[in-house]
């Protein structure tokens, strides 16, 4: 596991068992630089910040630099009262994709504060396939179905389970290559 993986992980357990996860902004943009920068302080320069740079992702293009925070603020505008709503507002997230690395795992701890404060519900990530995941994160642009049935048959209202968190946050950083057995490397 890179270095960088590692203290960011560690950053993100600390930022639920310190408590600081209760002073993040919920649904907002500066909530999820918030959380960016909690996790990714003193790792990345740009931590924290929007990017000014365009980005692509396995020949999809992320939403262009030049237009970012007119649609970070359209995006924060988006209802956030159902379940369909809130997962709609993490696609277009995701579609934005605000920072120039540490989206995802940015963004799963951002939605899970949107669906705790709105729904007191949360995803509980170690039961989500990680294949199946990202295939339907991939085709969510054009339909958001898939993903929605995914993250709905996942849903508890264990919120407060440090377990379930903290699997959770293993979870998503295995989504995003790192396996735990990297852990001694």
């Amino acid at each position: 596991m890179k270095n960088i993986d590692k203290k960011s992980l560690e950053n993100a357990y600390k930022l639920f068992e310190s408590g600081d996860i209760k002073n993040i902004e919920i649904g907002t943009t500066k909530g999820l630089q918030q959380i960016h920068k909690y996790l990714f302080d003193e790792l990345y320069d740009f931590a924290g910040n929007i990017r000014i740079l365009n980005i692509s992702k396995g020949g999809f293009r992320f939403a262009t630099a030049m237009y970012l925070n007119e649609i970070l603020a359209k995006i924060e505008l988006m209802p956030e009262n159902t379940f369909e709503e809130i997962i709609a507002k993490y696609v277009e997230m995701n579609i934005a994709h605000p920072f120039m690395e540490g989206n995802g795992r940015t963004m799963r701890i951002w939605l899970d504060l949107i669906l705790k404060k709105n729904l007191k519900k949360v995803v509980n990530w170690q039961c989500v396939d990680k294949t199946l995941y990202l295939q339907s994160m991939e085709r969510s642009p054009i339909n958001d179905l898939e993903l929605r049935t995914l993250l709905s048959e996942n849903l508890t209202e264990d919120v407060e389970n440090r377990e379930i968190i903290f699997k959770g946050i293993e979870q998503s950083y295995y989504y995003e290559g790192y396996k735990k057995e990297d852990d001694d490397n």
